[in-house]
């Protein structure tokens, strides 16, 4: 039996920068610190973590949707899930995600659902916050001959 995993996350960045991290191997490795190997072309493949995930890209609208056939390496031998990411702007500024993720074993939903949470909606949240961080800016340094001008 298989179940249905919806998620909602709102992120402080547009749409085209969560697609980003998503979809670009250096980007998605760094955020969720395992290898990420993500073909830019639908009907491409995708791994992550080696062979923790694999699968192949259904759908792919930059800024706006990845639509992936997923499969963990966990799930029964020859089945894949679909996993649809779909990017809205908000009003803000930001974006909201909504995750659909059909055709996860049951036995394996609390472990998925936590995964997307742990290992990417929070992973992604952190990574944006480092970016806007003051500390991540370094003072500037004028010296005393630029004071006296």
């Amino acid at each position: 039996m298989c179940k249905t995993i919806k998620q909602r996350v709102k992120f402080k960045a547009d749409p085209a920068t969560i697609y980003d991290l998503l979809a670009d191997s250096r980007k998605h490795s760094a955020i969720i610190g395992k290898p990420a190997v993500i073909s830019t072309k639908i009907g491409g493949p995708f791994s992550i973590g080696g062979s923790d995930v694999t699968g192949i890209n259904v759908d792919l609208v930059p800024g706006q949707r990845i639509v992936q056939a997923w499969r963990h390496r966990r799930f029964p031998e020859g089945v894949f899930s679909m996993a649809a990411v779909t990017l809205k702007a908000t009003e803000d500024g930001g974006t909201e995600l909504v995750l659909t993720h059909r055709g996860v074993p049951k036995d394996l939903i609390p472990e998925t659902e936590e995964a997307w949470r742990d290992q990417y909606w929070q992973r992604i949240k952190a990574h944006l916050e480092r970016q806007r961080s003051p500390s991540n800016s370094r003072p500037r340094i004028v010296s005393p001959e630029a004071r006296q001008s």
